[in-house]
């Protein structure tokens, strides 16, 4: 008798998209949920950028949760995402939990571990830096779920946060891994993902992976070239536990998805924010209360988020790199997707510290800022040259006449105070020959001023009158 198949609802606050319930009812299936046969420990979520993988990962751990198959997760991405995941549990999971992201030294990070409670479903949430470096303790925490984001981060299996994911992974009841596409450059990728997901579809030896799928040819043998005879073979395996799914395939996806990434400044770099914050509080309560007055006491606050301090004489100093290790990660997903990407920031020494992390990652890139003359064949470049994989731009002086379709991803590295430029800067991309959904990530440092531009320019509100009207109520307007 034909076992029945029924997937159990989404646990969850809000509606799903037709992909991300296909998603969820494709893991179901091979984790067991929807007819008690679990066909695999590990599936693979490939969707791309704004396609809602973590929606799909919340629902998935609540299914799991509801049917009483776990009680401990452990989530594990590039450090800049920590915070993504706590907004989108808070935001969309309609069952008990408690989530800790761990912080502080090792010392600290283990003894979170140690104080977490065993009443309810409890998640853990980790960089990939740190896991390796606790893998003893995770491994005391044995995690029943096992959430790999930006799984490309596994893919050279010899290093040691990819072994690390391998040992906890064979440990696991149940693994998910969330990329946009799990072959990067080359097939040879696949072995390190799928050994931390499912073992048993290429096994746990690098060499007999090797040596089945691909030829050693070149001088001394050291180059592999895949056998082609073997592709429906190794297509047949790599798609059996994964769901796949682009942003062209989303037809009910909005025009526009935006994302949020808080990025955590330094001690040190914090200190010196709050030191100016109390500063400009002060200093304002001296002077006269204008929106001028508010605006520029604001631009060195902003500036300071970005990770630069200016002087006396104007000169900027770095005080801060987590920006711009964030925008690291999101680049790392858009090449690996093999995507182009737009990038937008305010400040002079912002644009020459993301040129300058650019050059070198060897990333082809185009730029238009103040004092660029030759606009038109950057936008040329960028739009045409396969190589030219990211468009640099200052929104004050790219924010009019350009057409940046080749791109439907924009990173907001830092705000201008303008409502027109924030949205003539987000129109670059989102006009009418774009084929794709927009999205956009906002840079933003927590517990600074950045969240209150943010909400500022999105609800369309005057930041300037805003910040004065808090001050007159008692309030510090430069305060989150």
């Amino acid at each position: 008798m034909e076992t029945k198949i029924m997937i159990p609802a989404m646990p969850i606050r809000g509606k799903p998209f037709t992909h991300q319930q296909r998603a969820y009812n494709f893991v179901c299936i091979l984790f067991g949920l929807a007819d008690g046969k679990q066909r695999s420990r590990g599936v693979a979520l490939l969707m791309e950028m704004g396609c809602g993988k973590s929606f799909v990962s919340v629902a998935v751990t609540g299914a799991l949760a509801v049917a009483g198959k776990i009680k401990r997760v452990l989530v594990v991405a590039p450090l800049s995402i920590l915070g993504v995941w706590e907004e989108e549990f808070a935001r969309f999971a309609d069952f008990p939990y408690s989530l800790v992201i761990l912080k502080g030294s090792g010392t600290k990070k283990r003894e979170q571990l140690l104080r977490l409670s065993a009443e309810e479903l409890q998640i853990v949430v980790v960089n990939y830096e740190s896991a390796w470096r606790l893998e003893d303790a995770l491994k005391a925490y044995d995690a029943d779920l096992i959430i790999a984001d930006e799984g490309h981060k596994l893919k050279e299996g010899r290093t040691a946060q990819s072994k690390a994911m391998h040992h906890l992974g064979d440990r696991a009841r149940y693994k998910l891994l969330l990329t946009g596409t799990v072959i990067t450059n080359k097939e040879m990728d696949v072995f390190s993902q799928y050994r931390y997901l499912n073992k048993s579809v290429f096994g746990t030896s690098f060499y007999a992976f090797r040596n089945a799928y691909f030829d050693m040819t070149g001088y001394c043998g050291y180059l592999p070239v895949f056998k082609e005879s073997m592709r429906a073979d190794f297509l047949r395996r790599l798609h059996a536990i994964a769901f796949r799914v682009t942003k062209e395939e989303c037809l009910d996806l909005p025009e526009i998805t935006e994302e949020v990434r808080k990025v955590t400044l330094e001690p040190k770099a914090a200190g010196v924010y709050k030191n100016l914050e109390k500063e400009s509080y002060t200093q304002l309560a001296d002077s006269e209360v204008s929106a001028v007055n508010v605006l520029t006491r604001l631009l060195r606050l902003s500036q300071l988020t970005g990770g630069f301090l200016t002087d006396d004489d104007g000169k900027a100093h770095a005080v801060s790199k987590a920006k711009l290790e964030a925008l690291s990660d999101v680049i790392d997903s858009a090449l690996e997707e093999n995507r182009k990407l737009v990038i937008m920031a305010r400040f002079v020494a912002e644009m020459d510290a993301i040129q300058e992390l650019l050059t070198k990652r060897h990333v082809g890139f185009a730029l238009v800022r103040g004092g660029v003359k030759n606009r038109s064949e950057e936008i040329r470049r960028f739009q045409e040259e396969e190589d030219c994989r990211v468009f640099v731009g200052q929104i004050v002086a790219a924010g009019l006449g350009i057409t940046l379709t080749s791109a439907s991803t924009m990173v907001f590295f830092s705000l201008d105070y303008s409502m027109s430029n924030f949205e003539q800067a987000k129109a670059r991309i989102h006009r009418v020959s774009q084929k794709d959904t927009c999205h956009y990530i906002y840079l933003v440092a927590e517990d600074t001023i950045d969240l209150k531009v943010l909400k500022a320019l999105r609800d369309k509100a005057d930041l300037a009158r805003m910040l004065v009207d808090d001050y007159r109520k008692g309030l510090n307007p430069f305060k989150n």
